[in-house]
């Protein structure tokens, strides 16, 4: 049974992690790179590495929580953290920046929302779909809240004394990972000896593909939107001042949406929810071409595409839920996200080449095509399966 601490400690858990890892390159990057002397494109360099750490390891991660729970694989991904944040702090090459990185990755992939789905999918089975809506509430806040406190931080400190106090936070977690119950769902039928999931029949394996190009699609989108909405808002010629504000919605249509799942949810299955998410997508993308002729165009892009990935990002928790066995949730997850962690890791490079060489429009229309894509295999697997 998951209990209302648990749930509490996990979205801590979350805001906390996300703010010292993910978003650690948004609100220190630009003084990394004076510090060092480094380009942009070098400093970002070490995210994309930590992305792929976490497709790397996310297999064996999966099977680790299926076996033994998730109190000590996120309980050592704190620890993680805080070496990881110690390295970036005190790196003076691009070798250890990006060992640091690498470590960070590792880390990142032991603490943040798959973890602790895992995690709460092992405890309570098909029960745990409102508890993994729930925690992603806080997370979602974790830009919000670690973007000012890191300026804060840096402006007092400089930036390696603000991450080296990330490194302290990132300990601070380590109670509330601790809290994880060590329950396993009673009928679970995983292997005690952890051993990989069993090869999937011919109706789980189409399940299981259009799930990985959902969650795979859907990384991609955010990982290009976080790393270029703003600029994609400026090229079509909105005020640098106003595509700031309108991007910023894209927070609250986020949060507004898992709030609204958190209280409605029970009324939604799993696969219908995926599919009603996924329409947003490209309705958002279409109302963005619009954006410099029409202000409400551009803002209910921001508002619609928020809504959309950050149901998304529930969908991506609860799907498992209801198309495959609880007791291979954490090993067979871990093995369909690879690709998601690899293709969000080329995502801000790819839109940079095409809205170079085809303008800010074409990423837009490129944009729309996968938002597309991600509907009709949602809708496809709502239809099978439903």
């Amino acid at each position: 049974m998951i209990t209302r601490t648990t749930v509490i400690c996990l979205g801590l858990s979350q805001l906390v992690v996300w703010g010292i890892s993910y978003y650690q390159v948004g609100v220190f990057g630009e003084q990394i790179a004076a510090t060092h002397g480094w380009s942009l494109s070098y400093v970002h360099g070490g995210f994309s590495i930590a992305l792929l750490v976490m497709g790397l390891t996310s297999p064996l991660i999966g099977r680790a929580i299926e076996r033994g729970g998730g109190r000590p694989v996120m309980t050592a991904g704190s620890l993680a953290l805080a070496i990881g944040c110690v390295g970036v702090a005190l790196a003076q090459d691009l070798v250890g920046y990006y060992a640091a990185w690498a470590v960070l990755g590792v880390a990142m992939r032991l603490t943040l929302y798959d973890a602790a789905f895992a995690a709460l999918a092992r405890i309570g089975g098909p029960d745990a779909k409102r508890p993994i809506a729930q925690i992603t509430l806080l997370g979602g806040l974790a830009s919000t809240v670690f973007w000012p406190i890191g300026h804060a931080l840096a402006a007092w400190l400089g930036w390696q004394g603000a991450v080296l106090c990330y490194a302290g936070i990132a300990l601070a977690t380590i109670p509330l990972h601790l809290a994880i119950p060590t329950a396993k769902y009673q009928h679970a039928r995983a292997s005690e000896d952890g051993s990989p999931a069993p090869p999937l029949k011919a109706t789980n394996l189409l399940a299981a593909s259009l799930y990985a190009l959902i969650v795979m699609l859907t990384a991609f989108l955010n990982s290009a939107m976080s790393a270029h909405m703003i600029g994609i808002l400026t090229g079509l010629g909105i005020g640098a001042g106003a595509a700031v504000w309108i991007s910023t919605l894209r927070g609250i249509g986020q949060s507004s949406a898992r709030l609204g799942e958190v209280i409605f949810g029970r009324l939604w299955s799993p696969l219908t929810l995926a599919l009603g998410a996924s329409a947003l997508l490209p309705l958002s993308f279409f109302l963005g071409l619009f954006s410099a002729e029409v202000a409400a165009a551009g803002i209910g892009f921001a508002l619609f595409y928020g809504a959309g990935n950050g149901l998304l990002t529930i969908a991506r928790g609860t799907l498992p839920l209801a198309l495959f066995e609880p007791s291979v949730y954490g090993s067979l997850v871990g093995r369909l996200l690879v690709p998601s962690f690899i293709l969000s890791a080329v995502a801000p490079f790819a839109y940079a080449l095409v809205i170079e060489f085809l303008g800010d429009a074409a990423a837009l229309w490129l944009s729309f095509a996968v938002g597309a894509t991600i509907l009709a295999c949602a809708a496809i697997l709502r239809a099978r399966f439903g």
